[in-house]
């Protein structure tokens, strides 16, 4: 079992990755990355994560295609505000579109605050749908090989590959596109697309077990970035200390409060801040491999007291996760409909 751990936090092995926002992938002047969520691959191309940076808000952007700035920006604006935004995004005509220039900071928040005021849309998920921005799997190796194998990094361009000699690593990006978001349950689902099947083939994966384990499971864990750094892969022991019939309210402002709720695990065991979508594996025995049973969702907090002080005294010493189980029959549905 110790070989079968160490392959799940190694960079050739490991299923464990993260999807960014990227804004104008093709520029590579003006490309900007954003919204870094855990995820991790189950087979065929197909990637989960949770839900719940989906519909958190961007609050601006780094451009914007004219057309969407004419219709549902530049009519809802007062003539001070429709000046700062002409001055702050001049359209370039080659492109259609218009990008952000002001080197002033308090520029930027004022238009942060006028698209709030205006009510524009900037959740990632509708910033995602007006493609105003794509996310990509970030796939990193300490060589410039993709999984050492110079046909499949052929596939790749200065666009979807380059060097981050600050961090000693080398980036690849792979296009994927959401597939349905499980709001309640956490947990989204999106499918690498625009890809060479050899591309999606050499990506490793984990096998889904849905069964509802006990508290008492032992070689239970979690794969998450490392605890000091988004680079490198930590797998940790984590233990079901109980279930949960869930119930939290998210706030959002645009379209409107949902809940969270359903069957949970609380789980005690350290997860790093920012580990959201991270997998909780279980080892299989039988076949000797780590399937993946739940999502990482939400950190759980405990207040204390601290020098006899409650006030902001939260101690996370609990996560909540999902367990794949709860969207078995609608995962199931996707992922063999591809089969067919």
């Amino acid at each position: 079992m110790l070989q079968k751990k160490l392959e799940l936090t190694h960079e050739q092995t490991s299923p464990l990755f993260r999807i960014m926002w990227v804004q104008n992938s093709n520029d590579l002047n003006r490309r900007h990355f954003d919204n870094n969520i855990c995820a991790f691959h189950i087979g065929n191309g197909y990637i989960l994560s949770v839900a719940h940076n989906l519909k958190t808000e961007a609050k601006h952007f780094k451009s914007i295609d004219n057309g969407i700035y004419l219709t549902d920006i530049f009519p809802y604006l007062n003539a001070e505000q429709a000046q700062l935004f002409e001055a702050c995004y001049p359209l370039d005509i080659s492109t259609g579109k218009r990008y952000w220039s002001s080197t002033n900071p308090n520029d930027f928040q004022v238009i942060i605050d006028t698209l709030r005021q205006i009510n524009f849309d900037t959740r990632w998920i509708t910033l995602t749908e007006r493609t105003i921005c794509k996310p990509f799997l970030v796939v990193q190796f300490k060589d410039n090989l993709f999984y050492n194998t110079a046909v499949l990094t052929a596939h790749f361009n200065e666009a979807t590959s380059f060097a981050e000699r600050s961090i000693n690593r080398h980036t690849f990006l792979v296009e994927v596109a959401l597939v349905e978001a499980f709001f309640n349950e956490d947990i989204a689902l999106y499918k690498i697309v625009n890809t060479p099947q050899a591309i999606i083939d050499a990506i490793p994966s984990l096998e889904i077990d849905y069964n509802i384990l006990n508290d008492n499971q032992e070689n239970y864990y979690c794969l998450q970035s490392s605890p000091t750094s988004e680079i490198g892969k930590l797998l940790n022991k984590a233990q079901i200390e109980g279930f949960t019939e869930h119930f939290a309210i998210f706030q959002e402002s645009i379209g409107g409060n949902y809940t969270l709720e359903g069957l949970r695990y609380l789980i005690k065991g350290y997860f790093r801040f920012g580990s959201s979508g991270a997998p909780y594996v279980v080892y299989d025995s039988k076949r000797n491999i780590f399937k993946v049973n739940a999502v990482q969702s939400e950190a759980c907090p405990i207040q204390l007291s601290i020098n006899n002080q409650r006030d902001g005294n939260f101690q996370y010493i609990n996560a909540i996760a999902s367990p794949l189980q709860i969207i078995q029959e609608r995962l199931e549905k996707h992922i063999n409909k591809n089969k067919k």
